[in-house]
C-alpha cells in the first residue's frame, strides 16, 4: 500500500463558517455595507480577539462571508458564533447564517500563489451551513457530541437528523439556539425534506460519506479552496430521498381499566396525562401530546393501530384501577414495528403513593428506551408538583375537562384547577393548568377578554414563579402578552422560551408560529406550525391553524389540501370547516364558503365567528339582504351574550359599509378582543388597509 505523501500537512481545526442571507440580491453598495458591519462585529467578540491575539485564528474571505478556523478547542467556534447572533438583534438588516464543523485542514497555495486553508473541515462546515436558513446556527454531529459532554451547552442542542449536501453525502445537524440567540425553526430546506419523506416510500438513509481524505490532489484542492470565485456561485440543493426521522418517538394511550363496570376515565387519561409530563422531560425522546392521545380510550382500542396512527416507534399502555386507598397499575411498553413487549410490570399500592408508580414506570420506560438521561433529566423525571393526592386528583379531572376543549367542559376545568390550588397553593401545573383553560376560552367561548386572558396571565405568571422550566406555562404567557397586552416582543421571548425548554412541544412552536404569523413572517411562521403538527399529528387544531397560517400567507391551495386532509381524518373539528370558508371564500367560491361556515356554526354550538362570516360571504355574493339578517341575528345574540365586535364588523365591511366596519374595530379594540390581532394578515380586511383609522388600529396594536 503506497504510504500518504508528506507534503500535505493536516492538522484538526474548528470551522466557523458565516455568509449573509440574501447577498446577491443587495445593491453593490448595500453588499459592501452588509460585509463591513459583519466584519466589525465579528472582530469584537471575545472569541475572535482572544483566539488572534494567542495566533490560533486563520481568517479566510469568502465574498458573500467569511470562514473563521481556530486551532484552540470545538467551543471556540461555537462562542464566537453566540457572540456574534446576540451582536446581531440590534441589528435586524443583517441576516446570517452559519455552520460549524471539526475536521482536517491543510495549508495550499491558492491560484494568486498565496497561502490558503483547505481541507474536509472547512468544506462540511459550508454544508452545514448551507443547510440552514437566516438566523441558524448548525453544527454538525460531530461537534454536538463533543459538546454535549459538558453541562452547560446541554439547553442548547437540538438534534435535527440527517440533511442530503452536495454529491448526495448526508451530514447530522445540530440546531444550536436559546431563547436569546439562534432559529428554534425548521431549516426549510430539512423540512422539505420530512416532507418528501412522508409523501414517498421509507427509503434506508444513506450513511453519511465524507470526502475521500485529499483524493485527486488538484480536483480536491480547487474544489476546496477558501475564497475561490466557486463560492460566489453557491446553490443550495434540496434533497430528495426520503429522510427516516432519528427521533425516538412514543405516545402514552389513555389506561384502562381492569373491570370494564368500574371505569374512572379522569384517573384512566390522568395516568397516562401525568407520565406524558413525566417523559416530556427528556430531550431524547418525542412525546404526543394528552391532546392527541385522548382520541384512543376506547375499551377496544388496539394499541398498535394507535401507535401507528401515531407514527411512533413505541407504545406505553395499561390498566388501572383504584378501590378504596388502593391503586393497582399495570404498565406494558409495545414495540410499534412488530408487536413485542419491550417491557412490563405491575404496581399495588396504596393511592398516596401513585407518585412512586408514576416515578417507577418513567424510569423504566426510559431504561427501556436506552435514553441518556442527563443528571437535570433524571432530576425531572421523577419530580413531583404536589404531595398532596386530593390535589393531585383535581388536576387530573381539571385536565379531563380542559382536554375536551368545549367551552362548558373549559369552564369546568378551571373551577377544578382552582380547587387543586386551594389544597395545595404551590402546585405549580396546577397554575399551568389554569392558565392554559382560561387561554382557551378567549377564543373558543366567545367570552370577554377581560373575564379570562388577564386570569390566563396571572396564573402563568404564578406557574413559572414556581417553576421556570415549565414549556406550556410559558406557552399560555405568551398568547396572553398578545391577545391582551399586544406586548409583541416580551410575547416572543416568552415562546421562544417555551421552545427551548421543550423543543419537542407542539403548543411552544404553536404559540411562536402564532406571533409570527400574526405579524406578517409567514415563512418562519409556516415551519413552526409545521413542526407542531409534526409533533401531535391527529391534534387537529394544529392541523386547522396550519391551514390559516398558509392562508394568511397567500398559499390558498396548500391551505385547501392541507384542511381537506384534516376533514378526512375528522369531519367534526368546527374548526377546520371555519378556515375552509375562509379559504373558499379568498377563492371567490361563495357557495362552497358559506357551506363550511354553516358546518362551523352547526359544530360549535353558535360561535359568532362562523356567523359573522356566513354574513360577510352572503354580502359578497351580492344578496345583501340575507347579510342585513345576520346583523339583526347578531344584534339579537349580543342582548344574551358576549358577541365580539370584530365578528359583527366583518359583516359591515362585506356589506360595503366602511364607517361602521372601522367603528366596530375600535369598539374590538377598547375590549381588547385578541381576534383583532389577525388584522394585519386576514385578506378579509384588504378593502380598509389604506383607510387612516385602520393604519391607526393597527399601530395601536403593535403591528405597524
Amino acid at each position: 500500500m503506497a504510504e500518504p505523501k508528506s507534503d500535505l500537512r493536516l492538522e484538526i481545526a474548528h470551522v466557523l463558517f458565516i455568509d449573509i442571507v440574501a447577498y446577491s440580491k443587495r445593491l453593490i453598495d448595500e453588499q459592501h455595507e452588509s460585509l463591513q458591519d459583519l466584519n466589525q462585529i465579528v472582530r469584537n467578540t471575545e472569541a475572535f480577539r482572544s483566539a488572534e491575539t494567542s495566533g490560533k485564528l486563520i481568517r479566510v474571505p469568502t465574498g458573500d462571508g467569511m470562514a473563521l478556523v481556530f486551532s484552540t478547542t470545538p467551543e471556540a467556534p461555537v462562542q464566537c458564533a453566540l457572540e456574534i447572533g446576540k451582536a446581531l438583534r440590534s441589528n435586524s438588516e443583517l441576516q446570517v447564517r452559519m455552520g460549524i464543523h471539526s475536521g482536517p485542514v491543510s495549508g495550499i497555495m491558492d491560484v494568486n500563489d498565496r497561502s490558503n486553508i483547505a481541507g474536509a473541515g472547512i468544506n462540511v462546515a459550508q454544508r452545514v451551513m448551507d443547510c440552514g436558513d437566516a438566523g441558524h446556527i448548525l453544527l454538525s454531529k460531530r461537534v454536538a457530541e463533543d459538546l454535549e459532554q459538558y453541562r452547560q451547552w446541554r439547553p442548547y442542542l437540538h438534534e435535527l437528523g440527517e440533511c442530503e449536501v452536495k454529491h448526495g453525502a448526508r451530514v447530522g445537524l445540530v440546531n444550536l439556539y436559546s431563547e436569546e440567540v439562534g432559529n428554534p425553526a425548521i431549516p426549510e430546506k430539512l423540512k422539505k425534506e420530512r416532507e418528501t419523506s412522508a409523501a414517498a416510500p421509507s427509503i434506508k438513509p444513506a450513511k453519511l460519506r465524507m470526502p475521500a481524505p485529499l483524493s485527486g490532489a488538484i480536483l480536491g484542492t480547487i474544489a476546496l479552496v477558501i475564497g475561490f470565485w466557486a463560492f460566489s456561485h453557491r446553490h443550495s440543493q434540496t434533497g430528495t430521498n426520503a429522510v427516516t426521522s432519528p427521533e425516538k418517538r412514543i405516545a402514552v394511550l389513555p389506561f384502562k381499566p381492569l373491570v370494564p363496570e368500574n371505569r374512572d376515565q379522569v384517573l384512566e387519561l390522568g395516568m397516562a396525562d401525568s407520565l406524558i409530563a413525566k417523559l416530556s422531560n427528556v430531550r431524547e425522546i418525542v412525546v404526543r401530546s394528552l391532546n392527541s392521545v385522548r382520541k384512543y380510550s376506547g375499551l377496544d382500542q388496539d394499541p398498535l393501530a394507535a401507535g401507528r396512527e401515531l407514527e411512533v416507534n413505541s407504545v406505553l399502555e395499561g390498566n388501572v384501577q383504584k378501590s378504596s386507598d388502593r391503586i393497582r397499575v399495570t404498565a406494558r411498553l409495545i414495540k410499534v414495528a412488530d408487536g413485542s413487549s419491550l417491557w412490563s410490570n405491575t404496581f399495588e399500592e396504596k393511592f398516596t403513593d401513585v407518585f412512586a408508580v408514576q416515578d417507577a414506570i418513567s424510569q423504566k420506560v426510559a431504561d427501556a428506551l436506552a435514553l441518556r438521561l442527563s443528571g437535570q433529566e433524571k432530576s425531572r423525571l421523577t419530580k413531583r408538583y404536589t404531595e398532596n393526592a386530593e390535589a393531585y386528583q383535581l388536576y387530573l379531572t381539571g385536565r379531563y375537562h380542559w382536554s375536551k376543549a368545549t367551552p362548558p367542559d373549559i369552564r369546568k376545568g378551571i373551577g377544578f384547577f382552582q380547587q387543586a390550588i386551594e389544597l395545595d397553593p404551590e402546585y405549580a401545573l396546577a397554575y399551568a393548568g389554569l392558565a392554559a383553560a382560561n387561554r382557551a376560552l378567549a377564543m373558543n367561548a366567545d367570552v370577554p377578554a377581560k373575564d379570562c386572558l388577564p386570569q390566563a396571565k396571572a396564573a402563568a405568571i404564578k406557574a413559572i414563579e414556581l417553576d421556570d422550566s415549565l414549556a406550556d406555562a410559558h406557552s399560555a404567557l405568551s398568547f396572553g402578552l398578545i391577545w391582551y397586552d399586544w406586548d409583541w416582543g416580551t410575547a416572543e421571548k416568552e415562546a421562544k422560551r417555551a421552545v427551548a425548554l421543550d423543543p419537542n412541544s407542539g403548543m411552544a412552536h404553536f404559540a411562536y408560529a402564532h406571533i409570527l404569523s400574526d405579524q406578517g413572517h409567514h415563512q418562519e411562521a409556516i415551519a413552526e406550525i409545521a413542526r407542531a403538527r409534526e409533533l401531535d399529528p391527529v391534534f387537529f387544531l394544529f392541523r386547522a391553524l396550519e391551514g390559516m397560517m398558509l392562508h394568511h400567507a397567500g398559499r390558498n391551495d396548500e391551505a385547501l389540501t392541507a384542511l381537506r386532509k384534516t376533514v378526512e381524518l375528522d369531519s367534526n373539528f368546527w374548526a377546520t370547516h371555519l378556515m375552509l370558508g375562509k379559504v373558499y371564500t379568498a377563492q371567490r367560491k361563495y357557495p362552497e364558503a358559506i357551506a363550511e361556515f354553516t358546518k362551523a356554526r352547526q359544530l360549535s354550538g353558535g360561535n359568532s365567528e362562523s356567523i359573522g362570516s356566513i354574513g360577510y360571504v352572503d354580502a359578497l355574493a351580492g344578496d345583501k339582504e340575507k347579510a342585513r339578517a345576520v346583523l339583526e341575528e347578531l344584534k339579537a345574540l349580543s342582548t344574551q351574550r358576549y358577541i365580539p365586535s370584530s365578528n359583527v364588523g366583518l359583516v359591515y365591511n362585506g356589506l360595503g359599509n366602511q364607517n361602521e366596519a372601522l367603528s366596530s374595530l375600535e369598539r374590538a379594540c377598547e375590549e381588547r378582543d385578541p381576534r383583532v390581532t389577525l388584522l394585519k394578515v386576514d385578506p378579509r380586511w384588504e378593502s380598509l388597509r389604506s383607510d387612516p383609522r385602520f393604519v391607526a388600529i393597527l399601530k395601536r396594536i403593535g403591528l405597524q
